[in-house]
């Protein structure tokens, strides 16, 4: 092979490959495209509370990838010990306020989602708590991450929270609401703040 053929046959592939790598950048784009959601590390250092919001609608596919967020969360032995009660109706929300007053905003939200750990499938050792946790953060990051405002307002461990929440929702004494978390367009999105503090962090041993 003389060097004449071997340069051709060089261009050739060269002119080959450009035309795949070519062929492949609207797929690349496409796929990109398609996926708005950011990304956890960004979606992790930008979240912050949210409790203003616009009371724009969220549409069920979303609502839909939140909640499959939650349910991917990992639990002790894997029992998923949680229950969700999707919250729309504007009345129900109002009366949130009634019972947690850090939750009055509640009604201006597009909805809302209280967690609750069903105590018959926690068999584990009481690790319900962690569990439901877990998918509560999970939701609230997914919230975020599909350009959602979202914030946790506590219910357990205040008795008088849980009861409250309990009877509004008539729950079975089995299951103990957690957390309400509250969801929508956000009307007003707080800056992101690094809360990295060195002093917190310890070497091996304390």
């Amino acid at each position: 092979m003389n060097d004449s053929t071997l340069t051709s046959r060089r261009g050739v592939l060269g002119v080959l490959a450009l035309a795949a790598s070519a062929a492949l950048l609207p797929v690349r784009a496409l796929a990109k495209a398609a996926d708005p959601a950011m990304g956890v590390l960004e979606a992790i250092k930008t979240r912050r509370s949210v409790r203003a919001y616009t009371g724009a609608p969220v549409d069920e596919a979303t609502l839909h990838e939140i909640l499959a967020c939650g349910m991917q969360a990992p639990s002790a032995c894997n029992e998923q010990p949680w229950q969700f009660v999707v919250v729309r109706d504007k009345g129900m929300l109002a009366k949130v306020g009634e019972i947690n007053p850090y939750a009055k905003f509640a009604k201006d939200a597009a909805f809302a989602v209280l967690v609750c750990g069903d105590l018959r499938l926690d068999k584990c050792g009481g690790y319900w708590v962690q569990d439901c946790s877990n998918a509560a953060m999970n939701m609230l990051l997914a919230a975020h991450s599909l350009g959602l405002g979202a914030v946790w307002t506590g219910i357990y461990p205040l008795e008088e929270r849980v009861n409250g929440f309990r009877k509004l929702f008539n729950a079975p004494d089995e299951v103990t609401p957690m957390a309400l978390l509250v969801m929508g367009h956000p009307a007003d999105r707080p800056k992101p703040e690094d809360r990295f503090k060195a002093e917190r962090v310890h070497a091996d041993r304390w």
